[in-house]
């Protein structure tokens, strides 16, 4: 469990992340760059942030025969990232291909990034899933299922909702990681998400790690919104 929200970096222009992390000069940040940023700028991006001192939490959700991920993890284990992701979907034979490319491409001497998978997204339902993705189960048994295969497969965590880390814990052990995003302080707008919770609700539920993205990244006081949540996320009271 770590004691920094992860911030979510929901930009697509290089200069316009650079001006919100220019806010946090002094500190460093646990951060979740994604498909959006990633796609528009490239490694470079990613070498940029953790030359900030910044961690990052490397958020692509590969999803591919196991041969390309192998290749793919291989490749992006080299940009000395902290955290990266895949789809549980894609099966156990390509999450144990994922684990390879990571150990593979992981310079020597350094820290081997934490490996996740991604059970079901935050944004789905339990109707969605069943009528179009026509997994039948109940939509907390698929994410246990996802989970438990995660686990098997040598992985260290899922991303997941808060709703369900207790249930993942359960099935796994209370070492497995659960990373949530869906996180919203009380009072504050839902937007796409359907799972979510708070960040004092996140810890007792289990939550290794939260993502937060919006309320942080749109306020009108960056750095004042982030505090406020690590705040809330650690159990201090102002």
């Amino acid at each position: 469990m770590t004691d920094k929200p992860m911030i979510a970096l929901d930009f697509s222009e290089a200069e316009e992340t650079l001006r919100f992390l220019r806010n946090f000069n002094s500190e460093q940040l646990y951060v979740k760059l994604g498909m959006e940023l990633y796609y528009q700028n490239g490694p470079e991006i990613v070498k940029w942030i953790k030359s900030l001192g910044h961690e990052v939490f490397l958020d692509l959700k590969l999803h591919d025969i196991p041969n390309t991920v192998y290749r793919a993890m291989k490749g992006l284990a080299a940009l000395d990232i902290d955290m990266i992701n895949v789809h549980a979907a894609g099966g156990k034979q390509m999450m144990q291909a994922a684990l390879e490319g990571i150990h593979d491409g992981t310079p020597t001497h350094s820290t081997v990034p934490k490996l996740i998978a991604v059970t079901q997204l935050t944004s789905t339902t339990e109707a969605v899933m069943q009528t179009e993705q026509l997994i039948q189960v109940p939509l907390l048994e698929s994410v246990r299922h996802y989970a438990s295969l995660t686990k098997q497969a040598g992985l260290d965590g899922v991303v997941c909702s808060a709703l369900e880390a207790k249930e993942i814990k359960a099935a796994t052990d209370s070492a497995f990681l659960c990373i949530t995003p869906g996180i919203r302080p009380a009072g504050s707008e839902v937007g796409d998400q359907k799972r979510v919770a708070t960040p004092q609700s996140a810890r007792q539920l289990g939550s290794s790690y939260i993502v937060v993205g919006r309320p942080i990244t749109q306020a009108a006081d960056p750095i004042a919104a982030y505090h406020e949540i690590k705040n809330q996320w650690n159990g201090v009271s102002e």
